[in-house]
């Protein structure tokens, strides 16, 4: 599937504005904007295997496309909500459990990059990475 296989974090765009506006305190977005995120993704029909390993932490995510699962940003956000097949796009809708607000997340292949997109509060951010 094209999303397989380990995408390392090449640029940022708008993400510290996105951080802030989520709440996130100025030195976690210093260190947050420098994480050197890694992103290892194995797809098996609707199944879904994410490995996020960066400065701060490594974690393993498993999803199914369309059901609901809890997550915790980095930052120790927690969320609730799911990813979505739309075309070739993967498009994840999540609530924050403190206070109910929508994170939209897109994953998308552009070229040979894997572009994640953050949409909150009507701003959005994008992160590149590359195989």
């Amino acid at each position: 599937m094209a999303f397989n296989g380990t995408w390392k974090i090449e640029k940022n765009e708008n993400y510290e504005k996105f951080m802030e506006v989520m709440g996130v305190n100025m030195m976690k977005r210093k260190l947050g904007a420098h994480d050197n995120l890694k992103i290892t993704i194995q797809q098996d029909g609707n199944k879904f295997t994410v490995k996020e390993s960066s400065n701060f932490r490594t974690i393993d995510i498993e999803f199914t496309l369309g059901v609901n699962f809890e997550y915790s940003l980095a930052d120790g956000t927690e969320l609730t909500g799911s990813w979505n097949m739309e075309g070739n796009k993967l498009v994840g809708t999540f609530n924050r459990k403190d206070n109910g607000k929508v994170l939209t997340a897109y994953r998308e292949i552009v070229g040979d990059e894997l572009v994640q997109t953050y949409v909150y509060e009507g701003v959005e951010a994008k992160r590149i990475f590359k195989r």
